[in-house]
């Protein structure tokens, strides 16, 4: 009777050990093209006892370019591990002259979102964000008009109302960055009608998603719609790209276009233009929260899913 006892005390213990978690992490990869590379990621992985989820790579100019690569990989406490996890893969990433970022996927991006009157852009990405198709964490949505301020507080995400004029712009970025400070990953301008300056750019290189409701490169700057119907256009679009000092001209992420012909007036364009504008983001945006985006020079590299 008491080894009986025993054996089911034994037994109820095993049960109740405590499972190790499975995180996932991301591995994104930017060097010279050489022999190597995807056997000496695996075998690093494969060391660290982590079992490859995904892995996409690209090399440009038939093997005499750049490599490009991103893995996503589990393994059990990999958050607990992280930090010493990414030093372990120094030796790699110098041996091959990496640019190279790692991520836990389980970790949301905060980010804020500015924008003007028109919101149909940021109605889009407040409902990809409740459905789950953003895994991010709105921080904050900033405008320059108090016209979104009864769609976004209802949703318990603060609203700030920042007027900005010609004169008062430098006062406004300084306030709007006091803001964001230590508060954020990253920046989307819905439909955000200012041209932000090379000193606000300057805290978030490469972290400033903007939409522009044109195909880009064509018709760069303000009242496209217009030019475009003025121009006789056949396509619309519009483009999702990282913003940089240099207006409309940063690497561009995601794009799209819509047939059209003569019976298409202005405002026909812009509703038509609306709607592609607000999927264009919501791509672009998740993307960036999944880590799919790689940037060299002015372009970029995307891994979509």
């Amino acid at each position: 009777m008491t080894q009986h006892s025993i054996h089911v005390e034994q037994d109820s213990a095993q049960t109740q050990m405590p499972i190790p978690a499975l995180e996932v992490g991301r591995l994104l990869i930017s060097c010279p093209d050489a022999p190597g590379i995807v056997a000496a990621v695996a075998q690093f992985l494969y060391s660290q006892g982590a079992n490859i989820l995904q892995s996409d790579q690209h090399s440009t100019d038939n093997g005499r370019g750049r490599f490009y690569m991103r893995v996503e990989f589990q393994a059990e406490e990999l958050s607990q591990r992280f930090a010493t996890l990414q030093d372990t893969f120094v030796p790699v990433a110098q041996r091959f002259d990496m640019e190279w970022k790692m991520t836990l996927a389980g970790i949301k991006k905060r980010f804020a979102v500015f924008v003007s009157k028109e919101d149909h852009c940021l109605r889009e990405l407040l409902w990809a964000w409740q459905t789950g198709d953003l895994w991010g964490q709105p921080v904050m949505v900033l405008s320059n008009h108090p016209d979104a301020k009864e769609l976004v507080e209802p949703l318990g995400i603060p609203f700030h109302h920042i007027p900005v004029t010609s004169d008062t712009k430098p006062e406004a970025e300084d306030r709007q960055l006091r803001l964001l400070e230590n508060q954020v990953d990253f920046l989307i301008l819905a439909r955000y009608m200012q041209i932000v300056t090379p000193w606000f750019l300057s805290h978030y290189p490469l972290q400033v998603i903007n939409i522009h409701h044109s195909f880009l490169p064509a018709f760069i700057g303000r009242n496209p719609y217009a030019r475009a119907y003025d121009r006789g256009v056949k396509l619309i679009g519009a483009t999702a790209h990282y913003v940089t000092p240099q207006l409309d001209e940063g690497p561009i992420i995601e794009q799209d276009v819509h047939r059209v012909d003569h019976r298409y007036g202005v405002e026909d364009l812009k509703r038509l233009g609306r709607q592609i504008e607000r999927t264009v983001l919501v791509r672009a945006v998740r993307w960036h929260l999944e880590d799919r985006i790689l940037v060299h020079g002015n372009k970029t590299i995307v891994f979509p899913s």
